[in-house]
C-alpha cells in the first residue's frame, strides 16, 4: 500500500520512548519529542520545489530523508501516528493571523493542525505552527491560560470561531483562527499548493527553520539565528556570514539534511 504507515521507523525518528496507549501523557510526550528532533521548515518552497503531502512522500522525506518540513507535512506525519496508536484525530485547518494587524480580514485555509479526543475533552495537538512552535498539545477550553515548558497560551471563542494567541514579551499576539469542521486531503492539497508556490507567502522567498527543544526556541529566517527562552523572550541572536557557516548550523543545530548544495540556498536567500 502507498500510504502505509510504519510507526516504528517514526519513533525513532522522533526519538520518543514513552508509552504507547491513547492517553494524554502519550500525546504529550509525542508531541514535545516531535519537535524536538523534526525541525519545522520550508527549503523546498524556497528553492521552487514541489511539497507532496501525501503520506509515502512524507514519511520518505521527513523519516527517511532527514528533512523537515511544515505544517501540511508535519501534521500530516502525527496524525498518521497518533492513529496507528488508537487516538481519535480529527483534522482541521486554520486561517493564519501571526504577522497580521488585529484589523486584518481573514485569510484563507493555510495551516493544518489536528483536533484528538480524549476522555477529559478534546485537544488541540499541532507540530507544524513554524512562527512560534507547541511544546505540549493545548486544552480546548476557551478563556484560560495554559501554560507550558515553553510558552504561555490561550484560547478565544468569538463569532463561532477560536482564536489562539500566544504570550510573547511585548503581550500576547494572535497565532491563528480556526473553526472545528473537519478537512479532508483535498482540502489541504489547495492550501499546500497555494502555500508553496505563492509570492504572497513568505516561504517562496526566505529561508524558515525552526526546532523547539525543552528549554530553549531556535529560529533561523535567512541569516538571521534567534534563540530564545520561555515566551519568546530572545536570549541570542547572530547572522551567519558565511555558506559553510550556514550549513552547518542547519545541519548541525536544526538536525536537516540540505538537499542541493547549501551554495544554492545561499544564492536564493542572498538575490
Amino acid at each position: 500500500m502507498p500510504d502505509q504507515f510504519d510507526l516504528d521507523r517514526y519513533l525513532v525518528r522522533a526519538g520518543y520512548r514513552g508509552p504507547l496507549t491513547p492517553s494524554f501523557e502519550t500525546l504529550a510526550g509525542l508531541q514535545a519529542a516531535h519537535v524536538d528532533a523534526i525541525a519545522f521548515e520550508g527549503i523546498d518552497p524556497l528553492l521552487g520545489r514541489p511539497v507532496n503531502i501525501d503520506l509515502a512522500s512524507v514519511q520518505a522525506k521527513i523519516v527517511d530523508g532527514r528533512r523537515g518540513g511544515y505544517c501540511f507535512e508535519q501534521n500530516t506525519l502525527l496524525k498518521a501516528a497518533l492513529e496507528a496508536i488508537g487516538f481519535a484525530v480529527t483534522p482541521l485547518s486554520a486561517r493564519v493571523r501571526w504577522r497580521l494587524d488585529a484589523d486584518a480580514p481573514l485569510t484563507p485555509r493555510t495551516h493544518m493542525m489536528l483536533k484528538v479526543d480524549l476522555p477529559d475533552g478534546p485537544y488541540l495537538a499541532d507540530v507544524g505552527f513554524g512562527s512560534c512552535l507547541l511544546d505540549t498539545p493545548l486544552r480546548m477550553v476557551p478563556d484560560v491560560e495554559q501554560a507550558t515548558a515553553m510558552g504561555t497560551f490561550r484560547l478565544t471563542i468569538s463569532d463561532g470561531l477560536h482564536w489562539l494567541a500566544a504570550k510573547q514579551p511585548a503581550g500576547w499576539r494572535m497565532m491563528y483562527v480556526f473553526d472545528l469542521i473537519p478537512q479532508i486531503h483535498a482540502d489541504y492539497v489547495l492550501g499546500n499548493w497555494f502555500t508553496s508556490t505563492s509570492p504572497l507567502t513568505p516561504f517562496t522567498s526566505m529561508l524558515i527553520l525552526e526546532r523547539l527543544t525543552r528549554d530553549v526556541r531556535y529560529k533561523l529566517v535567512n541569516r538571521r539565528l534567534v534563540t530564545e527562552a520561555r515566551d519568546g523572550e530572545i536570549v541570542s541572536e547572530r547572522i551567519i556570514e558565511t555558506p559553510d557557516a550556514l550549513g552547518s548550523v542547519v545541519e548541525d543545530l536544526f538536525g536537516v539534511s540540505l538537499p542541493v548544495p547549501v551554495n544554492e540556498v545561499w544564492a536564493r536567500i542572498e538575490s
